[in-house]
């Protein structure tokens, strides 16, 4: 297939996500004076936009590149989660399957800009793991989910915010290999070595580094392939593909060659949802290529492109078929 070819692909591929979504808030202002009250700087605030954050943002990305996404997941009952879903619903993200919870805080991450930067973060949420009659809502939906819709994709996306349970990870997985779903995985440390016999598993090398509970000297094939081999032996996954910020990203197959792609350089404004992009991308392509080096090259300039803008942004799909045309040779 040719780079085109497989962007047609992305509109036949439904997605089933299932994770921590939030609500991203940015207060955009100035900063002329320092408050007499404290040293802090005083933002005159002109306007609020609200964005859709966490694994509304994969889906955000899936459905930017043409995608179908088909939301899982557990907010509260309160305005934050009807503006969430309200802006999913405009972006056609399908969210028939998020459901309120009475008297649980949806998570909206309030960021306060001056200039371009980011001056303040202020985080409201609940981050307990839902409760079993939950987990059960959920599993069952998605079981019924698969079953009819029948997607080629299942992304977790996890945020430590608590939906993503250990007892649900572990019913996810089972059910949607018994439907012959693929999963790719976008963990966090807390339920890190929950997420068993996956197919793709994408931590940050920060990540993997403090689940491992090691530390490594220098950034190369050798030790990345170490971590990979010491987290297949705990997890017993197909791929491992691990994020290395300025450096770009590593992935390798169990006992297959490991790979370091070098980031394109780029001018990086805000690395504000870069994983969710890179996710996505990596995760679509690879259903349509069946590819993991397509899948990650193609990921690897999507990151840095959304890194260029301010704040959490899904990715320009004509953007990256261009600079994939320019810069790929398949």
């Amino acid at each position: 297939m040719t780079i085109s070819e497989i962007f047609e692909k992305f509109h036949t591929i439904k997605v089933a996500i299932v994770g921590d979504i939030m609500l991203d808030t940015y207060c955009w202002g100035n900063v002329e004076r320092i408050s007499p009250e404290a040293p802090v700087p005083i933002v005159a605030v002109d306007r609020q936009e609200h964005r859709i954050g966490g694994a509304g943002n994969v889906a955000l990305n899936l459905c930017a590149l043409g995608a179908t996404p088909y939301v899982f997941s557990i907010t509260g009952g309160d305005s934050e989660a009807t503006t969430l879903i309200e802006l999913m619903n405009i972006k056609n993200i399908q969210t028939e399957n998020i459901i309120k919870v009475p008297k649980r805080q949806t998570t909206n991450k309030t960021r306060v800009m001056a200039r371009n930067q980011q001056i303040m973060r202020l985080d409201s949420e609940c981050c307990e793991d839902i409760p079993a009659e939950y987990e059960a809502l959920l599993l069952e939906r998605l079981l019924t989910f698969l079953q009819k819709e029948k997607p080629e994709l299942l992304i977790l996306e996890d945020y430590n915010k608590g939906v993503l349970t250990p007892n649900l990870i572990k019913s996810v997985i089972t059910i949607a290999k018994e439907n012959n779903v693929i999963v790719s995985v976008d963990p966090k440390k807390k339920n890190f070595f929950a997420y068993q016999n996956v197919d793709i598993f994408k931590p940050n090398l920060k990540e993997i580094l403090e689940a491992l509970n090691v530390h490594l000297d220098k950034v190369d094939k050798e030790s990345l392939s170490m971590l990979h081999q010491s987290l297949s032996e705990k997890l017993h996954h197909r791929f491992s593909l691990i994020t290395l910020s300025e450096k770009g990203l590593f992935f390798q197959e169990t006992d297959d060659t490991p790979t370091i792609l070098p980031a394109k350089i780029r001018n990086i404004a805000d690395v504000s949802g870069a994983g969710d992009t890179v996710i996505a991308v990596l995760s679509l392509a690879f259903i349509v290529t069946k590819n993991l080096l397509i899948a990650a090259e193609m990921a690897n300039i999507a990151g840095g492109l959304v890194c260029e803008q301010v704040g959490t942004v899904a990715i320009d799909k004509q953007h990256l078929l261009e600079e994939c045309e320019s810069l790929l040779i398949i």
